[in-house]
């Protein structure tokens, strides 16, 4: 299989994944909704209007221009990646992030048209006859993946009773980290090349 074909198929499989797995929590669960899968994790029903992990960086609309900007630039690298033919499996990594950010940039763009509020009392609908809760760009990212990895002990001071790792996720999220926690440790010589040789065409340009 080509380069191509394998980023195309990893950005796919993650964007059908994320996005199915999103509409059937929005349709189905009252926001705040949880089931306990495992003693250690648990499916949430949370809304956010931030970045993975429920981060927040100024206004929604100025984070999602923001995230669009950052989505283009992701995009033409990966682009630029398959052309000159780098390592499937750094355009790979490459393309997890990719596909991770346009699943919870999806949200914001559509999700506040197409869908009615969630609430604590009422599950949302697709399509509701009176339009969607938001306007476009203003639409809040779904959350579902609960995992508390571990809960400091009592004795412990400052931090006792505090759980670490608590924010709520979703696949998305964990595509992004899966692709930046591996591009750091074993593809960071790769990112350092192709970042000196991108920007320094960009440079000669000028």
């Amino acid at each position: 299989m080509s380069k191509r074909a394998w980023a195309y198929l990893t950005v796919v499989a993650i964007l059908l994944a994320d996005q199915i797995l999103k509409v059937y929590i929005k349709t189905s669960f009252l926001l705040g909704e949880s089931i306990s899968v495992f003693d250690w994790f648990q499916i949430v029903f949370v809304e956010n209007s931030g970045m993975a992990f429920g981060i927040t960086l100024g206004s929604k609309l100025f984070l999602s221009i923001f995230r669009l900007v950052v989505i283009a630039i992701a995009i033409y690298y990966l682009h630029l990646l398959i052309r000159d033919k780098y390592r499937t499996s750094y355009i790979v990594c490459v393309a997890l992030i990719v596909a991770g950010a346009l699943g919870n940039i999806i949200d914001s763009l559509f999700y506040g048209l197409i869908f009615s509020e969630s609430t604590p009392f009422q599950v949302a609908t697709m399509f509701p006859e009176g339009g969607g809760y938001a306007s476009f760009l203003m639409g809040k990212v779904v959350d579902m993946f609960y995992s508390p990895i571990f809960v400091f002990p009592d004795w412990m001071p400052l931090l006792g009773g505090e759980i670490f790792f608590s924010p709520v996720f979703n696949i998305a999220d964990s595509a992004i980290t899966v692709g930046i926690i591996v591009l750091l440790i074993f593809f960071h010589h790769d990112f350092n090349v192709t970042f000196d040789r991108y920007t320094k065409k960009v440079t000669s340009k000028k």
